[in-house]
């Protein structure tokens, strides 16, 4: 098939690689069980009070949902005291990062970033014929710096995922506060939260919601995948100004979220002790593997996320095998970069002990 009748754009934009499925490592090595700690989800699984509400739902599976998802985002403005007007949900988190890349990057603008950050956000400027300016970390955390340094003319977007994926990483109050201070008002500054449940108990954490309150044009992302274990269903939301929300519905589509969860999202938001255990298990086997990993000499960047990015000193690519031949699956550092790194999701406590003695016997 002739290259010409693709898109220029799709040339250059790299396909995000997900995951590696449980169902695909039990086939390709002939195991009954497989721990999946590689994409950062909820151990404990979905809240109770979401299957609840999803139970509810499934009598009406023949309707279509809500196209304004007007009981989710009433839900959300009273939980974040905003104005409903100025949220609007999407079928997660990749599905809102191409929302505004459609609804702000054109051929020839660019976009600035960290490297490495989440690949979506490169990849959607690159499909509408954006360029990302990917800034290195610096210490395994933002350089913000630098951010300022590549912010030009063409600049429609800065994006700043904090806590970082894949790295954990938070960029601290102060610093973000500065670095928003230099930020022109014509650029969107768009902060990524998808790990906020577990970073905001720390004391120097910025929330976005209160950049948000002083600067109009900021985008605050954040999801139901993580912390209440609804990724399967996909719903994540952005809060910004009135008029932006506005404008990002005019590229939402029409039936952009299904009924289950909306309904979903609705249950979890009332689910304070599942939304507490959660936090609390990942400080737990956070402070497991870090424990672990200090008595074995290991590098590893301190976390503020439902994962950890640890330097085993060993080929990421050959202890992404091995360990999937032992029954668990992680993320190898090599897919940004980092040869010897692994980013391995918290699990269970039990999971936790079982990952950390088979990767002390391989190590």
């Amino acid at each position: 098939m002739a290259s010409e009748m693709f898109r220029k754009e799709l040339a250059s934009v790299k396909p995000y690689v997900p995951g590696k499925p449980i169902e695909d490592v039990k086939r390709e090595y002939g195991l009954d069980t497989v721990q999946k700690l590689a994409s950062n989800e909820n151990p404990l699984g979905p809240s109770p009070l979401a299957i609840e509400a999803m139970q509810g739902e499934l009598e009406h599976l023949n309707l279509y949902p809500d196209p304004g998802c007007v009981a989710l985002r009433e839900a959300l403005a009273a939980e974040l005291s905003l104005a409903s007007s100025q949220l609007v949900a999407g079928n997660g988190g990749e599905h809102l990062l191409n929302m505004v890349a459609m609804a702000f990057v054109g051929p020839g603008d660019e976009a600035v970033m960290s490297a490495p950050s989440f690949d979506v956000y490169a990849q959607s400027v690159g499909l509408m014929g954006g360029r990302p300016v990917q800034v290195p970390l610096k210490d395994h955390r933002h350089d913000l710096d630098a951010y300022l340094e590549r912010i030009g003319p063409r600049t429609k977007v800065v994006y700043l995922c904090n806590p970082n994926n894949p790295t954990g990483s938070i960029s601290p109050r102060a610093e973000v506060e500065r670095f928003v201070s230099r930020l022109s008002e014509d650029i969107i500054l768009l902060i990524d939260e998808a790990y906020y449940e577990y970073a905001r108990a720390r004391p120097d954490y910025p929330s976005g919601l209160e950049i948000l309150k002083n600067r109009g044009s900021t985008l605050v992302l954040r999801t139901f995948s993580k912390i209440a274990g609804i990724a399967g269903i996909r719903v994540g939301y952005l809060a910004g100004s009135r008029e932006i929300i506005s404008e990002l519905g005019k590229v939402k589509g029409t039936f952009y979220v299904n009924r289950l969860a909306q309904a979903a999202a609705v249950g979890a938001l009332k689910d304070r002790a599942h939304i507490e255990k959660t936090v609390a298990l990942n400080a737990e086997c956070l402070g497991m593997m870090t424990a672990w990993f200090k008595s074995e000499g290991l590098k590893y960047v301190d976390s503020s996320a439902n994962f950890i990015f640890v330097d085993t000193g060993k080929d990421s690519m050959r202890l992404f095998e091995e360990l999937m031949r032992l029954g668990f699956i992680v993320r190898p550092g090599a897919l940004w970069g980092y040869t010897t790194w692994l980013r391995v999701s918290t699990g269970t406590v039990e999971q936790t002990k079982d990952f950390l003695a088979a990767l002390g016997g391989l190590l």
